[in-house]
């Protein structure tokens, strides 16, 4: 009878137990280093980091990691910089839609849309394509 390893099963679990927390974890840190990026370290002052520690905290997100964040957010540490872009284009039907990113490489996410774009029946737009439409 294989395959009805008890370890097997833990195993299994946790392995998709450890990938949904790790995708939480990644998020939240993105969010804590563009809200210290734009806002300051410190947390008194940011309320926007404030916000994000909050959210890391209710996911039992590790206080080192959320240092790390932090920092690396304020330039104290070396790392890939993150940066917001808004990408523009057409959906299905010629609606206008307008993405706002957080990537820390433009190219790789420009193909990633364009793909997601282009499965959905639109096209993505260069730069002020439908920006003017949009009251931001």
């Amino acid at each position: 009878m294989s395959g009805h390893s008890h370890w097997a099963r833990i195993r299994h679990k946790k392995g998709v137990t450890d990938a949904k927390k790790g995708k939480a974890f990644s998020k939240i840190a993105k969010l804590i280093t563009l809200a210290a990026k734009t806002g300051g370290s410190d947390l008194a002052m940011n309320l926007k980091l404030q916000y994000a520690v909050d959210k890391a905290r209710a996911a039992n997100m590790p206080r080192e990691n959320v240092d790390r964040a932090i920092k690396k957010g304020s330039g104290e540490l070396e790392g890939g910089q993150l940066e917001e872009i808004t990408y523009e284009g057409y959906g299905p039907g010629g609606t206008a839609l307008m993405a706002q990113t957080l990537t820390d490489n433009r190219n790789r996410t420009t193909s990633e849309l364009r793909k997601i774009f282009e499965n959905k029946g639109g096209t993505l737009g260069g730069a002020n394509s439908v920006g003017f439409l949009f009251d931001t």
